[in-house]
């Protein structure tokens, strides 16, 4: 059964980059399944008229002055809705890969489980994924790497498909990973004791455009992502022992 969101209870944020030709279905798609949601598109300083098709489609646009890369959009969203009030977020891309569909499904799991976090995994379902080569083994390393540090096995730690309740929106509005967000996001949620739950989801191929992480980018992205991980990791515990 889908649980209705209340008045300005829950906010969908699309961040998008160059995205003009899939940002407006995206948008439409949110819409139709859940109506009288407020859909904020994320524009990261695109070249093409990515803002005006979000527009044209509904939604409300938060346009950046500067490319801030996925994470800065991300936190922009993040901070725009903790201001405004909300007290959930959830993140789809505006690449059209993210089915809508799913939405009530991780609404309710993020209303109902008392996790800070609910994350849409094509993994967690053998027959729900659907990925590239390149970003597929990537997925099985940090799979391996984020085991013992999280103190449990994610399926899916690479992707975007991601709710948030009110104290996750709280630390993110604040503080969150700028390049590839998603992983190192885990590992903040962990050192604060924030829980999260995976949520079976299937997903598309993206409409338009290609992916950026490429079977070229694949190392680069992977050494950036474990510095990343080790870095919060020696935060916290340097925070940890001044105490």
């Amino acid at each position: 059964m889908k649980r209705a969101a209340g008045p300005g209870e829950l906010m969908i944020i699309v961040p998008a980059f160059n995205e003009e030709a899939a940002v407006a279905g995206v948008v439409e798609e949110i819409q139709r399944v859940v109506p009288g949601v407020p859909v904020l598109v994320i524009d990261d300083c695109s070249a093409d008229g990515t803002a005006a098709a979000a527009k044209g489609a509904g939604a409300q646009v938060l346009s950046l002055p500067y490319h801030l890369g996925l994470g800065g959009g991300v936190q922009a969203g993040y901070r725009l809705a903790f201001e405004l009030g909300y007290e959930y977020v959830i993140r789809l891309d505006g690449d059209g890969q993210h089915d809508p569909a799913y939405i009530p499904k991780l609404f309710d799991v993020l209303k109902t489980s008392g996790c800070q976090m609910v994350i849409g995994s094509r993994f967690v379902d053998p027959e729900a994924a659907y990925t590239s080569v390149a970003r597929s083994w990537g997925i099985r390393f940090f799979r391996i790497i984020l085991r013992p540090i999280l103190g449990k096995t994610v399926h899916d730690p690479t992707s975007g498909y991601v709710g948030v309740n009110y104290d996750a929106l709280a630390l993110f509005s604040k503080s969150f990973p700028l390049e590839y967000p998603e992983i190192e996001a885990l590992v903040v949620l962990q050192r604060k004791a924030f829980r999260f739950q995976e949520v079976p989801c299937k997903m598309r191929p993206r409409r338009t455009g290609r992916s950026t992480i490429t079977a070229g980018k694949s190392l680069y992205y992977i050494i950036h992502v474990l510095l990343g991980v080790f870095v919060n990791i020696l935060k916290f515990e340097r925070h940890r022992w001044r105490w």
